[in-house]
């Protein structure tokens, strides 16, 4: 989201925090690794999206027009053109849509002659198949503001952005959409986020920057400090400083964060977060999360497919 904020054009960024917020702070710092500037704000409790916009305008962040683009959203392509017609036609509020299978899943919008006449959070009945994407845009922060306190907390007790962006219809002021012309995948599961991997995947460009003393075969980027010494079967990602032992044999679309160590086993259609160690023997790890600073290890010599949805600093023992 950061660096598709950055290319383009937005340098400006504020992230909001609460939970696992420090984390969040030293992994971005001050933004200058990404070439942006980025300010914190805080939301001591998680009260939704429309609440996170306001505490934006509150602390005086937000004070000219403005983009929402959520973390756990991944787009294929870069919000530049969206936000180009956003500004040619000088709307109030602007959405992205996209078609989706199962409408029930999320926000969608019901478009009468091309306008958007009312937005439906996770409808029960198919009244549109165009969900809302997390990415969200609005002219004047002082109309947000006023919309902000028309609102009432949802059935989940949250200010939802949907209730928000309905305000702007309901009261006569322009609202406008963009269709996604790519994919674009909601990565606040794993499903999600697994699916977002093997679509990055899919675009990668071999490169190795890294030391190979086994093989690479395929499309497959290995990082600085990283070291393979077993096989890696692409399209793979090989992150900074991670190890592929001898014994180890790295599977199509996987990826292997920063730091994380393979000793043995296989891996495949998988994620593995940074500074994570797997020593699977002969297993094979299948279409699987592992967590942050994690460890799974086989004890004995199990055969077969393994899947691990894994949280942060696990032990796994099988």
């Amino acid at each position: 989201s950061l660096e598709d904020l950055v290319s383009s054009g937005v340098k400006d960024i504020g992230v909001v925090v609460g939970y696992f917020g420090d984390m969040i702070r030293e992994f971005l710092g001050d933004g200058s690794g990404f070439e942006a500037k980025v300010t914190y704000i805080h939301q001591e409790k998680r009260l939704g999206i429309a609440h996170a916009i306001h505490r934006g305008i509150e602390e005086g962040f937000l004070d000219r027009e403005f983009i929402v683009y959520l973390g756990d959203n991944i787009l294929s392509d870069r919000v530049r053109k969206y936000v180009e017609h956003w500004l040619e036609n000088g709307s109030d509020a602007h959405i992205l849509l996209a078609k989706v299978p199962d409408p029930r899943l999320f926000g969608v919008a019901v478009l009468r002659d091309g306008i958007v006449v009312k937005l439906v959070e996770k409808p029960k009945e198919p009244v549109s198949d165009l969900a809302v994407v997390g990415v969200y845009m609005f002219r004047d922060p002082e109309l947000v503001a006023r919309a902000f306190k028309s609102l009432k907390p949802s059935w989940r007790g949250e200010y939802e952005v949907t209730e928000l962006i309905q305000w702007f219809i309901d009261n006569g002021f322009k609202v406008t959409y963009s269709t996604v012309d790519g994919w674009w995948k909601d990565v606040g599961t794993y499903e999600g986020l697994l699916d977002a991997v093997y679509l990055l995947l899919d675009r990668a460009e071999p490169r190795v920057e890294g030391e190979v003393e086994g093989e690479v075969r395929g499309r497959v980027i290995v990082e600085k400090d990283a070291v393979v010494k077993g096989v890696v079967h692409g399209p793979a990602y090989i992150g900074r400083g991670a190890i592929v032992e001898r014994n180890a044999t790295v599977e199509h679309y996987v990826s292997i964060e920063h730091n994380s160590k393979i000793t043995s086993g296989s891996v495949s259609r998988s994620i593995i977060l940074d500074n994570s160690t797997l020593d699977l023997n002969k297993a094979r790890l299948v279409d699987s999360v592992i967590g942050s600073r994690s460890q799974v290890k086989c004890s004995r010599e199990a055969y077969g497919d393994i899947k691990l949805i894994v949280s942060d600093y696990s032990t796994i023992i099988l």
